[in-house]
């Protein structure tokens, strides 16, 4: 993998940049829509390169437990067998088993937990992470780390950082196992964790660094946490990670978190946020978020944002739309989700655009103040 940093913002750390991955260039700063089971809910392939995505995330623990490895390894791999020719990332399953707090219990051999399907038993250890996601042919494979919970105590903060750090070097060894015949070209990014104690943030950061994984995501945030200790805490950590490697803040999808993570430097960042609130009648506008299935838009003809050029904006209206939602009809996730995507992905090329002209705080402060009515220097 190379990234190669094309513009910086001269007010901020704000950058834009390219990855060159094994299936095709990722601009950069970037949103990746997740589809966790090998499918971003509602939409097609098709659509998600219709609004122009380069890549997209799956999940290690679902695909893992269901269809399982073997089934995807005889499809020729994930992207044959959800026929996406772009990339993909894919996460190790570290957040999944951490959610799963009555189901799993972490040793530093691994992580013994339950399937939320079954019940049935399982382990899962950083190698096998690594070997599992090198059977699904990911672009970016991410190592197992150890997340531990908003307001967890520091002895709770250091155990989970002492067991991430050694988990990546386990990592590291078995993917240079795995990449060695030079057939499998995927690479690895290692985490940064230590909840929200600053110096176990540099210690972590210090590890990943020396490390020298293609890249470095921060891991911990938006877990439930004030929205201004999230600010700090992404600040501060992103200031300690190298230049040259891509950064990526994993979980997060609103436009605020966005712009902030822009700003402070970050490149890439996923969530599930946009497709699930499409679902349950929350679309974005320019204007700020509104809710469908509310009485006022029963006669509302207009668009969901008269600002936006998506194909659901052009053909559909907010009363139609309130109306499919109203019925249960499969229609309307397909199209709040594919509305929502569209917005995300042009929030983020106008973010390009104004580091590009060395204006990003201004387009920050004009989109927040007319999406929210807020602006925080």
């Amino acid at each position: 993998m190379r990234f190669d940093i094309t513009c910086r913002d001269e007010k901020t750390a704000a950058r834009t940049g390219v990855l060159h991955l094994p299936h095709g260039k990722v601009i950069t700063p970037v949103f990746m829509p997740v589809g966790t089971n090998g499918t971003v809910k509602a939409l097609t392939t098709d659509n998600l390169k219709e609004i122009g995505f380069e890549i997209i995330l799956s999940n290690t623990y679902h695909l893992y437990l269901r269809p399982g490895e073997e089934v995807i390894k005889k499809a020729g791999g994930l992207h044959r067998f959800i026929n996406w020719d772009r990339n993909i990332l894919t996460d190790s399953g570290g957040f999944q088993v951490f959610s799963l707090s009555a189901l799993r219990k972490i040793k530093q051999e691994g992580a013994y937990f339950q399937s939320h399907i079954d019940g049935a038993k399982h382990f899962l250890s950083p190698e096998k992470a690594v070997t599992i996601q090198a059977s699904l042919g990911s672009d970016i494979q991410m190592q197992l780390d150890y997340c531990s919970h908003w307001g967890a105590s520091r002895k709770e903060a250091e155990k989970a950082l002492d067991i991430t750090s050694d988990w990546l070097g386990r990592a590291i060894n078995t993917w240079k196992d795995v990449t060695s015949d030079g057939v499998y070209k995927g690479c690895l990014f290692s985490i940064v964790q230590g909840n929200f104690f600053q110096d176990l943030r540099k210690k972590s950061a210090e590890v990943c660094a020396s490390s020298d994984t293609p890249g470095i995501a921060i891991g911990g945030l938006s877990v439930g946490e004030p929205k201004e200790l999230f600010y700090e805490t992404l600040a501060y950590t992103s200031a300690l990670l190298p230049e040259e490697k891509p950064r990526y803040v994993m979980g997060i999808g609103t436009p605020e978190y966005i712009l902030y993570a822009i700003e402070y430097g970050i490149d890439m960042f996923d969530c599930v946020l946009l497709t699930r609130e499409a679902r349950n009648g929350r679309v974005y506008t320019n204007n700020g978020p509104i809710s469908l299935k509310r009485s006022e838009n029963r006669l509302d003809f207009s668009p969901i944002d008269k600002e936006c050029s998506c194909k659901v904006c052009s053909e559909y209206s907010r009363a139609y739309l309130r109306h499919l939602f109203k019925t249960k009809e499969i229609l309307y996730s397909m199209l709040a989700s594919y509305h929502n995507l569209h917005f995300i992905n042009n929030l983020i090329t106008n973010c390009r655009n104004a580091i590009a002209e060395n204006r990003f705080l201004e387009y920050k402060r004009e989109f927040l103040s007319k999406y929210n009515g807020e602006y925080y220097d």
